[in-house]
């Protein structure tokens, strides 16, 4: 995956909470290994934005999380939803070249304990296929959707102002229906 240190050897030697462990080393991995990923997968990734569009950005956080979850679940932890996290309820806002989307992951342990939250700052472009800079990582110690979202209300008015995706899907839906 990396010369970087393990995500069990981060561990062994934090003194700090695991989940703020857990952040640092996907930091690290995203450093290491975004543009890398943008990369050698080029023209796989844009061919897949001309057949689907804004889809590329879920394709690009697969190639560049998948090593990051394999690494998680051996220190024996479990991601639910897998990292990067669930689109339905995610946020987006900014420009139409300069996007962020915000979506997150409960951190478990292997009994089922949540530790904690990691949420994925994902900046695109809509007007082309574009990752204008690195994927960026906040660890929380909240878990459960009505805590992370307080937490990042009070972390961003941006955030806190924008929609949750499936809201914001069904509203342009029913907008195109009326102009049926």
């Amino acid at each position: 995956m990396s010369q970087a240190q393990s995500l069990q050897e981060l561990l062994t030697e934090s003194s700090e909470p695991a989940i703020f462990a857990i952040g640092r080393f996907i930091e690290a991995q995203i450093a290491e290994n975004w543009q890398r990923v943008l990369e050698t997968r080029h023209d796989r990734l844009i061919d897949t934005y001309h057949r689907l569009g804004e889809m590329v950005y879920g394709a690009y956080g697969e190639f560049l999380f998948r090593p990051i979850r394999q690494e998680i679940k051996q220190a024996g932890f479990r991601l639910a939803p897998r990292l990067p996290g669930e689109f339905d309820i995610s946020r987006e806002w900014g420009t139409e070249e300069d996007r962020q989307r915000w979506m997150w992951s409960t951190v478990s342990t292997a009994d089922g304990t949540a530790i904690g939250t990691i949420v994925v700052k994902y900046y695109h472009d809509h007007t082309e296929f574009r990752v204008p800079r690195p994927p960026a990582i906040l660890a929380l110690t909240e878990t459960g959707k009505d805590a992370v979202v307080d937490a990042l209300s009070r972390h961003s008015s941006d955030f806190n102002q924008a929609i949750e995706a499936s809201i914001e899907i069904a509203e342009y839906l029913r907008s195109l229906e009326m102009q049926s």
